[in-house]
């Protein structure tokens, strides 16, 4: 055996079909205990480098600058003509997935509710629904895809965020790199770029599958946003503001991509 092996990695040495068989195992094992070595090592170094400092300590500071670089890259990609496949009414499902429930308390008061928009420091527009279902109607169905690994074809209503931007006067807010979005109680926030939310399938929805949002769905106002994934689609919108920093984001804080493009 000790010869076999010994024949097997003479140099200039013609071998048989069964000693290169022998010899691409031996170096396909080597290389694949090197990986495993080096998986391991890469994992034990990561988990002791600092955290990016969230809510829950965050995550790992090299995963925060890959995530960062991610946002930079496919940021510089994006363009308002790319729209998100649409899909008939037909195939939109009937019993729509929540997902998620964060800032929707039951203390919530349909009665009082109103939409604040900050200008800037002492320039609030305050808004109805009524409000803003003056403006035209948008309807978009496409698939709502959630960080939980299930998506939807799921059909909603509302107005286009680029008009209500337009009706309300907010151009020179718009020309800020973000958009900040809260529920009423400020439990839920998230932050987003600005020419993801400017994008033309972008809505602030109060419909769903042709009727009043249902109170699990954010009623009476939610963010619908298809070039995001679920976690931007922000429901009970109670405060919108505008920033050239990045704004806080409840998910962000726990670890997740900020950009969160799809």
């Amino acid at each position: 055996m000790a010869n076999f092996f010994a024949n097997v990695f003479r140099r200039n040495k013609k071998l048989s079909v069964d000693e290169l068989i022998v010899k691409k195992t031996i170096i396909s094992f080597f290389f694949f205990f090197v990986f495993i070595a080096g998986c391991i090592w890469a994992w034990k170094w990561l988990r002791k480098q600092p955290l990016d400092g969230g809510i829950r300590g965050g995550i790992q500071q090299p995963l925060r600058k890959v995530l960062d670089k991610n946002e930079d890259i496919f940021s510089r990609f994006f363009s308002k003509n790319h729209l998100t496949k649409t899909y008939p009414v037909s195939a939109a499902a009937k019993k729509v997935r929540v997902n998620g429930d964060v800032g929707m308390g039951d203390d919530f008061d349909t009665e009082t509710w109103e939409l604040y928009v900050i200008r800037k420091k002492g320039d609030t527009i305050t808004l109805k629904l009524d409000d803003l279902k003056k403006l035209p109607k948008t309807e978009v169905v496409f698939n709502f895809k959630c960080i939980e690994g299930w998506s939807q074809v799921t059909y909603w209503g509302g107005v286009k965020f680029s008009d209500f931007i337009k009706a309300y006067g907010l151009t020179e807010e718009s020309k800020m790199k973000y958009v900040a979005l809260s529920t009423p109680d400020e439990e839920y926030y998230v932050g987003i770029d600005m020419p993801s939310i400017l994008h033309p399938q972008t809505i602030l929805c109060y419909e769903m599958n042709g009727k009043p949002l249902p109170m699990n769905q954010g009623y009476p106002l939610r963010l619908i946003i298809p070039v995001k994934y679920g976690i931007k689609h922000i429901k009970r919108i109670g405060t919108i503001y505008f920033d050239n920093q990045r704004p806080q984001d409840y998910w962000y804080e726990r670890g997740y991509d900020y950009y969160s493009g799809l």
